[in-house]
């Protein structure tokens, strides 16, 4: 019953916007048969918003136009602004109710204009997805939509930064994409808070039949670091130049500081573990942790593993 209430308005709206429209055109772009467009028609006609059909080649359906009123609420500006955004969600989520929007926002669009705009709207965009990895994470971020739509809990392992894994279950609350990476935040019922987790560590992902009535969630921007790690500290590295914009991304420019000609001083947030090591040793040669010295004597100490692998 939903699905049909949302359709009646959804040919309302197109046929306020627009002088007529075929049974055929509304029929593909709803999903259903014309024969079902006809019925629609006439309960719409049977509510008092009284219809008119045109015949011929190019006739179609519409509304008295002495019945309309003014309902040009967006301007050019507005709709390629919607479409562009709609796309870019699109690529990264593909979801028939997304798709579905996109194809009701360009039903509106006046036939003269709709060429101009589409051109507008693919001049800038935006590819969420990421180049690798896409495959796998797709059926995961299909669950967690599914269990956020429907308030159903979620149960799965999880792998923290040091890869010690465990097993929980959450009410999910939001999906966030952060620089390349998703997140999933989410009620837990294991620590007894609200936590934030990275799909990538996220496996044997299944949607409870249980639901949840949802609780009091603050919807403010997810920090840098968040609750993926909380025992930060700030480490003076030397750098070199070429590592600028890849060094800006995690700290910001205001910690970085030119030293002599081709090197910088950077104030850099490091997480104390498997990951920011990790991540210290990817920037390789061009990279130096010059305090404090705990640090610098663990890097030492996991270069000379690696270079004993080697060796042997």
């Amino acid at each position: 019953m939903k699905l049909k209430i949302d359709r009646l308005i959804s040919i309302i709206m197109i046929l306020l916007q627009r002088k007529k429209i075929s049974a055929t055109k509304l029929a593909e772009m709803f999903e259903v048969s014309t024969r079902t467009i006809y019925r629609d028609i006439e309960t719409i006609n049977s509510a008092g918003i009284p219809i008119i059909t045109y015949p011929g080649i190019n006739g179609g359906i519409g509304i008295m136009e002495e019945y309309k009123i003014d309902k040009k609420l967006f301007t050019t500006s507005d709709i390629t602004a919607l479409l562009m955004s709609l796309g870019s969600i699109s690529r990264a989520l593909t979801d028939d109710d997304i798709m579905n929007t996109l194809a009701k926002i360009k039903s509106l669009v006046p036939d003269e204009q709709i060429r101009d705009i589409e051109l507008k709207s693919n001049q800038i965009t935006v590819d969420l997805t990421p180049w690798i990895g896409y495959g796998k994470l797709h059926p995961n971020l299909e669950k967690i939509k599914k269990a956020l739509d429907e308030k159903k809990f979620l149960s799965f392992e999880y792998s923290n930064s040091d890869g010690k894994k465990s097993n929980r279950k959450i009410e999910p609350y939001r999906l966030v994409l952060k620089k390349s990476n998703w997140y999933l935040q989410g009620y837990c019922t294991f620590r007894q808070e609200f936590r934030t987790f990275k799909l990538s560590r996220i496996s044997s992902i299944e949607v409870l039949y249980e639901t949840f009535i949802p609780r009091e969630f603050d919807t403010k921007p997810l920090g840098a670091w968040d609750n993926l790690g909380k025992n930060i500290i700030i480490i003076k590295l030397l750098v070199h130049e070429s590592l600028r914009d890849k060094i800006s991304e995690y700290c910001g420019e205001e910690s970085i500081q030119p030293y002599g000609e081709n090197k910088l001083i950077v104030n850099f947030p490091f997480e104390q573990n498997e990951f920011g090591y990790n991540l210290l040793l990817s920037f390789g040669d061009k990279c130096e942790c010059l305090k404090p010295v705990q640090v610098r004597e663990e890097i030492i100490r996991r270069i000379n593993n690696l270079l004993r692998v080697y060796n042997n």
